[in-house]
């Protein structure tokens, strides 16, 4: 957590302090905890929900902060286990970008499904990250069957003419406007239907 107390601190001009749950950010109703406990004398003490975070260790004041990374529906101290697999690979990518910046990189990025687990509105932030690695002269290879991604790449090579067994074999190579005319290309037929609605 370190390195992101440091980030947070600098972006806002505060001591890193501030964003630990065991300090200065903390809740001061649970003491960071995210939880409150009732001594019931003679019986088990009783856990529950801290009232005025509702779990979140930090005051409102410190939630409030944020580093705009293209992830906004990340929070502070979110757990990695919540996360999609969509949402991991998007958070190595702004990752790359922060480590490399987004030009002269060279790098060639492969993504297997990034819009899985991801919610359609936010397609467009992952399709603007994605433009940013290729301004930046990168490579980037998405294996994807979302079709505002198809639509939207530079070059598509589909594989067919369908799934498993009867798949494997390349029905089309080119844009994604020439592959809506494609005879025999199920994505084609199914990206035509897409663009025109």
């Amino acid at each position: 957590m370190d390195p992101l107390r440091k980030l947070y601190a600098t972006a806002h001009g505060v001591k890193p302090g501030l964003f630990s749950f065991n300090s200065a950010g903390a809740c001061p109703t649970c003491n960071g905890l995210g939880a409150v406990y009732a001594d019931l004398a003679f019986l088990d003490g009783v856990r529950s929900t801290c009232p005025d975070c509702a779990g979140r260790r930090y005051t409102d004041e410190v939630l409030a902060l944020t580093v705009d990374v293209g992830l906004g529906y990340l929070t502070l101290g979110q757990p990695l286990s919540t996360l999609s697999d969509g949402k991991c690979q998007r958070l190595k990518l702004a990752g790359r970008l922060h480590e490399h910046g987004p030009t002269g990189s060279g790098a060639v990025y492969v993504l297997d499904e990034p819009t899985t687990g991801l919610h359609m509105s936010d397609c467009g932030h992952l399709l603007g990250l994605l433009d940013r690695l290729v301004d930046g002269r990168g490579s980037v290879i998405v294996v994807e069957h979302n079709l505002d991604v198809v639509a939207h790449a530079d070059w598509v090579i589909d594989l067919g003419p369908d799934g498993g067994d009867a798949g494997g074999a390349v029905v089309f190579t080119g844009t994604p406007a020439k592959l809506c005319a494609a005879p025999g290309s199920h994505t084609g037929a199914h990206l035509a239907r897409h663009v025109a609605a």
